[in-house]
């Protein structure tokens, strides 16, 4: 249901009460993450117990104690960082703005498809590239439902506006279908500043979900197990499991997926009967990413309820530390670069006054102390001309690339605004196609693309390359020839296995995304130092290009800090390219916040002519929970190449 007064009326609510409302959401995420934290990833087979109320316990309480108040998680961490995004560009930030924060501040304590959409934003992909499954292989995990609540908090009771920017802003880390979860948690965050039943706000929920929703089906079975068990929510969760997770399609079934997640989430809201504590220990004990659903769900009921319905013992836990403010009004910043800390109450009043500005900046009016909320507000994203991947070109091969335009109040006009087309291109609304025939070479263009009175341009450098040469080679080069992929078990895996083939060979199949087009470098007896990847020709050729694609990268392990480019002499020595120049830059370095999957790198160098040519860097690894976990390195393709004049390249 969406929120529609009789006769048209707004809605209205007062200023006192929504702010009481926002900084009992934010109080209500940041008690549900810590106190969830004792509980991430534990049940899965089993749930959790169900001694309530389970109370604060684990390393989370302990650095409460530590920090003397609350603390950032990635549940909190990333609205934090989009709250102070709207203070300075306004309250509708476009992607461009965003992703300037995202590359500035999300350089650590970030995982699964946050982490993969950080890294693909510092590989040169703006949002929504940075979310496409096409570049993203975490898009359908829980990411995208648990740091974008930020978006309704700021537009209480406009369903519509929530929802759509909700799904906008889900779509730099996600994709469809994984997003409904996302635009299902809006709707109801909106709807609560309202409407505190809980059936009403699970309606709310699903009414709000595209035609066809997947995840309407799945509220309905977990409406059906309320009725059947209304007493027994282990019960329910004994049979909702089996489907939501063994029944999950191998390539999205993980303990961290949007969709199972969620449905839990469904349960504890049935079975928590809007009882703040009993919800907060059922999001626990149902299991799986546990945390994060506390906090989304805790957030919810504080809107629902205001302070007065989050518990005493709940905000101040732990009595000898003589707290006279809710979580001692302390949020210190551990997982962001250059956050700073805050109080909480400054943070829930900051939000509310963007949260103002969203009300009467579409529609809404204040008066008298109350605010008076335009239900039908809708939200228009921001026009942008996001950067995407480069083309791929190659002599004497048909090509087709679709640029990419958001936000467009009109069907975009684009065009050629400089610079000439490889012989044998035409671009035209938008699409490049044809089959190049020219010279390999770098032909530097820019695009416009105009909406209404508004126009964008972006310089792109279109790369013909020569035949691939990579499938003539009489053998590849890699440390080992067939994968040992049980080895991954000692890692904390949230990948499903469909991603990986056990077979070098797939690093020239010309398969650079997606399942089965990964190979790791794992095998059992060796932790390398250095990794290398290349072919050996049965005559000399020509080379001055290799092309890197990476595969899927782990949280932990999987890149190269290093890269550089050797061939074989005459003499049989292995001696570096001159003049090596990568495009884009590759990333150095051991952290993994930078280390996108899917993303090609261009290595042009001096011509040689040799029988074979490698790539070869030092293993990456990050800091890691696991003893001793295997390191390797991760290629999806490989691509060896002629010269490619690099003059024009910028």
């Amino acid at each position: 249901m969406l929120l529609t007064p009789a006769g048209g009326a707004p809605l209205k609510i007062s200023e006192a009460e929504y702010r009481d409302k926002v900084y009992a959401s934010w109080l209500g995420q940041c008690v549900g993450n810590l106190y969830g934290l004792a509980h991430e990833q534990k049940y899965f087979v089993e749930p959790g117990p169900d001694r309530f109320p389970l109370g604060y316990s684990g390393w989370g309480a302990s650095r409460m104690k530590e920090l003397n108040g609350a603390f950032s998680d990635d549940d909190t961490d990333v609205e934090y960082m989009y709250l102070l995004a709207m203070e300075r560009y306004g309250a509708e930030p476009s992607y461009a703005q965003l992703a300037e924060f995202w590359r500035r501040h999300v350089r650590r304590e970030v995982w699964l498809a946050n982490r993969a959409a950080a890294a693909a934003m510092r590989y040169g992909l703006d949002p929504p590239w940075s979310g496409d499954k096409r570049y993203n292989p975490h898009w359908f995990q829980i990411d995208p439902q648990l740091v974008n609540e930020i978006w309704a908090v700021t537009a209480p009771g406009m369903v519509r506006y929530a929802t759509a920017k909700s799904h906008w802003a889900g779509r730099i880390m996600s994709d469809d279908p994984a997003l409904e979860p996302t635009v299902y948690y809006a709707a109801m965050y909106a709807t609560a500043f309202f409407e505190s039943d809980v059936g009403a706000l699970i309606a709310a929920g699903k009414t709000a979900l595209p035609a066809g929703a997947r995840f309407a089906g799945t509220i309905d079975r977990m409406i059906a197990l309320h009725e059947k068990y209304p007493r027994d929510w282990k019960a329910a969760r004994r049979d909702a499991v089996p489907g939501l997770y063994y029944g999950e399609p191998e390539a999205t079934r993980t303990a961290t997926g949007a969709h199972l997640n969620a449905a839990l989430g469904v349960l504890a809201l049935l079975y928590g009967e809007g009882d703040f504590q009993r919800t907060l220990d059922l999001a626990c004990a149902l299991g799986f990413d546990a945390d994060n659903q506390a906090a989304t769900l805790a957030g919810l009921l504080g809107i629902a309820h205001g302070t007065k319905g989050i518990p005493r013992a709940l905000l101040f836990p732990f009595p000898e530390l003589n707290w006279t403010e809710p979580l001692n009004d302390r949020y210190i910043n551990v997982t962001r670069e250059d956050l700073p800390n805050a109080g909480l109450k400054d943070i829930a009043q900051r939000l509310a006054g963007q949260g103002e500005k969203v009300i009467l900046g579409h529609g809404g009016r204040k008066r008298a102390g109350f605010y008076e909320v335009n239900a039908d507000a809708a939200f228009e994203a921001p026009f942008e001309f996001p950067a995407g991947p480069l083309p791929e070109l190659e002599v004497g091969k048909p090509a087709t690339y679709d640029f990419l335009a958001v936000g467009a109040k009109s069907r975009p006009a684009w065009r050629l605004a400089s610079g000439r087309l490889p012989e044998g291109l035409e671009f035209r609304d938008g699409h490049l196609s044809g089959m190049p025939h020219s010279s390999p070479a770098v032909y530097p263009v820019e695009i416009e693309v105009r909406s209404g009175s508004s126009s964008l341009r972006q310089k792109v450098p279109l790369i013909v390359r020569g035949e691939n040469l990579a499938p003539k080679a009489a053998r590849i080069l890699a440390p080992l020839d067939r994968a040992d992929l049980s080895l991954r078990k000692r890692l904390i895996i949230d990948t499903p296995p469909t991603f990986f083939s056990d077979s070098v060979e797939v690093i020239r199949d010309g398969k650079r995304t997606g399942p089965g087009a990964t190979f790791l470098s794992i095998g059992a007896g060796s932790v390398p130092r250095e990794d290398y990847y290349g072919y050996e020709w049965a005559q000399p050729q020509k080379l001055g290009l290799m092309a890197y694609t990476t595969g899927f990268i782990e949280d932990v392990t999987g890149w190269f800090n290093d890269l550089r480019v050797e061939y074989h002499t005459e003499t049989g020595e292995w001696r570096p390219v001159s003049n090596l120049t990568s495009y884009p830059p590759f990333p150095a370095g051991k952290a993994p916040f930078d280390k996108a999957p899917f993303a090609e790198y261009l290595l042009f160098f001096d011509a040689v002519d040799a029988r074979a040519i490698r790539i070869i860097g030092s293993v990456g690894a990050a800091r890691s929970a696991i003893k001793d976990p295997p390191l390797f390195t991760s290629i999806a393709e490989l691509g060896a190449y002629g010269p490619v004049p690099k003059e024009n390249l910028r």
